[in-house]
């Protein structure tokens, strides 16, 4: 059997937050704050700490890369959905007479309040469109309105 070495003792002084934070965390983890304390100090003092804080920031940074592509993917989904309705709308809408073009702007507000109350319903309980958009799409095979 081992014979456990008996530790050192030390007086640190905190700041009043460090304090409070190293207590609260010790708090949760069940831990001791001497324990914290610790094994705080022996990452801070390690060799490899700087690897490690490097690999930990490459991590965050890799994340944010795939969040910001993520992003600009539903972006371009969004910009390509409004032109490609807007382009179909222009071309399949025939010009109205005046006098049924005013009965159509006093019924405009009305179905544009229908619209925002029905895309609200779908933005609350999805699916989202760029959930049912495929990532693999080859623009090459892209057929539609041009």
């Amino acid at each position: 059997m081992t014979a456990r070495k008996k530790k050192v003792q030390i007086s640190v002084y905190l700041d009043p937050p460090v304090m409070t934070m190293l207590a609260d965390y010790a708090s949760r983890r069940e831990q001791s704050q001497s324990m914290i304390a610790e094994a705080a100090i022996a990452s801070f003092l390690s060799p490899d700490a700087d690897e490690r804080r490097e690999a930990a920031i490459s991590k965050r940074l890799d994340q944010f890369d795939r969040r910001l592509a993520r992003q600009e993917r539903d972006i371009g989904i969004a910009v390509e959905t409004l032109a490609v309705f807007v382009r179909f709308w222009l071309a399949t809408t025939p010009a109205l007479p005046e006098p049924a073009a005013q009965a159509a702007r006093s019924k405009a507000a009305e179905r544009y309040e229908a619209f925002v109350t029905a895309l609200g319903r779908r933005l609350a309980k999805g699916p989202k469109l760029r959930q049912e958009i495929s990532e693999d799409i080859n623009p090459m095979d892209e057929g539609g309105i041009r």
